[in-house]
């Protein structure tokens, strides 16, 4: 045999011992959780680097007010060159040498001045410069608040992604289940066991569920594009969530300490409130035009130049205290003062409004929360109770008693059931995010515990197949055997 004509018998062992070794260096293909999309979130997201960005700006302004405080100096400097022609005579025209003067002069000059001054009482720069303490203050509770939304908005495109992945797999089962049956009604009515008018009920069927399944499909592609707007990343799958996944009330579980954690630490009453503070500065700075100004000055200027006949430079030094008093400002000054002091009313309101609207998000969240956990105990046995009812309508169909209008309809109304359960599962996760979003207690140490909950073993893929309602392997496929028609 030819060295170069392998055994038809060894061929195949040689391929697989290949295949093994490029196996175990192939290194391991892991799904994204939500803790690794949410730090690439809070790394690239457009919107809270435009946050990031408006707080050192505005940090960057407290400097430029604290600068108003501190001495003033400024120099200035020159150098020229004078000529002067001088030509005069008496009128009249006399030619006498008394009658006439003319006079030429050229020459260098250099001058320099330096000026000094500091603010000894100026309680409008004063005023500014607190302000701008408050508004650094302020803009910090706006980065939290958008952090906050941020995890938020995260965490509920991961799991819309779930939802609309399981929707989808229900979907696509119940596509296959009716197509099914509507194969075998058209089998039966080729012999003549059934009547036309049953495969025109389960075409109608299928159609309709076919229709569903591509509208779920659409869900689904839309929510990676949520996904990859928040993080500008994209990944090839996610983790999905346990089934094991606990559904309890939220802790703790009076709704009135809800209220007061949000009263405590909502980055948005804080932000309103911080609002409040900043319009009271304002109304500060304008009362301010009312009073003087002191200032300490020093001025000091040195010139010289090469004039003939003159030697020497002149040299100035003046120190002094300036105070200037506003007397009228034509009523400009007391209309500031009107305007800002309603704009200080305005923010108030609005403090009020945000308390009392967190309060009733809080209040509405916890009770959704507390619904959630029993309508996903009521979705998981209405699952158990739909696929009874299609067993027994099944068994209906077999003996003569249920058409298949019965059939298809009790299966339609277990996949909805399982739908409906996945919603509720994903409804209860977001709306628990949401709660502690609005409570101002919604951070990295929470969605590192909900992470928790992602299995590697149970991603889904952010790539869509050709034809999604002819993939296998979906556990929701066996719904048992297909019912019997009465025989004739």
């Amino acid at each position: 045999m030819s060295p170069l004509t392998s055994s038809p018998s060894r061929s195949p062992l040689r391929h697989a011992i290949s295949l093994l070794i490029a196996a175990s260096f192939a290194p391991a293909v892991h799904a994204a959780d939500l803790l690794t999309i949410t730090q690439d979130a809070l790394n690239h997201s457009a919107t809270l680097n435009s946050s990031r960005s408006t707080f050192n700006s505005t940090e960057a302004g407290q400097d430029v007010e604290r600068g108003d405080l501190l001495p003033q100096i400024s120099a200035t400097g020159s150098l020229y060159r004078y000529n002067s022609l001088e030509s005069q005579s008496v009128e009249g025209g006399s030619s006498s040498p008394t009658g006439s003067s003319s006079g030429d002069e050229d020459y260098n000059g250099s001058s320099l001045g330096v000026n000094v001054t500091q603010a000894l009482f100026d309680a409008s720069n004063w005023y500014e410069y607190q302000q701008s303490k408050k508004q650094v203050g302020q803009q910090a509770l706006q980065l939290e608040i958008d952090q906050q939304q941020l995890l938020y908005d995260v965490s509920s495109a991961y799991f819309e992604i779930l939802r609309a992945r399981e929707v989808l797999e229900a979907r696509q089962a119940q596509e296959k289940a009716i197509n099914r049956q509507l194969e075998q009604a058209q089998e039966q009515f080729n012999v003549g066991l059934v009547a036309i008018t049953d495969v025109n009920e389960a075409q109608a069927a299928f159609d309709s569920a076919r229709a569903q399944r591509i509208a779920a499909r659409n869900d689904l592609q839309i929510s990676f594009e949520a996904l990859e707007r928040l993080t500008g990343q994209q990944y090839e799958s996610i983790e999905g969530l346990d089934d094991d996944l606990p559904v309890e009330p939220p802790t703790p579980t009076n709704r009135s300490e809800w209220v007061n954690m949000a009263m405590a630490s909502s980055p948005s009453i804080q932000y309103a409130q911080a609002a409040v503070d900043v319009a009271e500065s304002s109304v500060d700075i304008a009362q301010a035009g009312h009073l003087p100004t002191l200032d300490a000055f020093a001025d000091y200027s040195f010139s010289d130049n090469d004039r003939d006949q003159l030697r020497g430079h002149n040299e100035d030094l003046q120190v002094g205290v300036q105070a200037n008093l506003p007397i009228y400002t034509g009523g400009s000054t007391s209309a500031a003062v009107r305007q800002n002091t309603y704009s200080l009313e305005a923010t108030q309101y609005d403090f009020e409004d945000q308390r009392r609207y967190t309060t009733q998000q809080v209040r509405s969240l916890f009770t959704q929360v507390a619904n959630d956990v029993e309508s996903v105990e009521a979705q998981r046995q209405a699952i158990v109770s739909s696929r009874s009812a299609l067993e027994a309508t099944r068994a209906g169909y077999d003996v003569g008693t249920r058409n298949i209008v019965d059939v298809l309809d009790a299966e339609q109304s277990l996949y909805e059931s399982i739908s409906d359960y996945a919603d509720a599962r994903y409804t209860y996760v977001t709306d628990l995010l949401q709660l502690r979003q609005q409570a101002g207690v919604l951070n990295l140490e929470v969605i590192r515990g909900t992470n928790r909950w992602l299995r590697d073993s149970n991603q889904v893929s952010l790539q869509l197949t050709d034809d999604p309602a002819m993939s296998n392997g979906s556990s929701l496929d066996d719904i048992g055997e297909r019912p019997t028609p009465p025989q004739p």
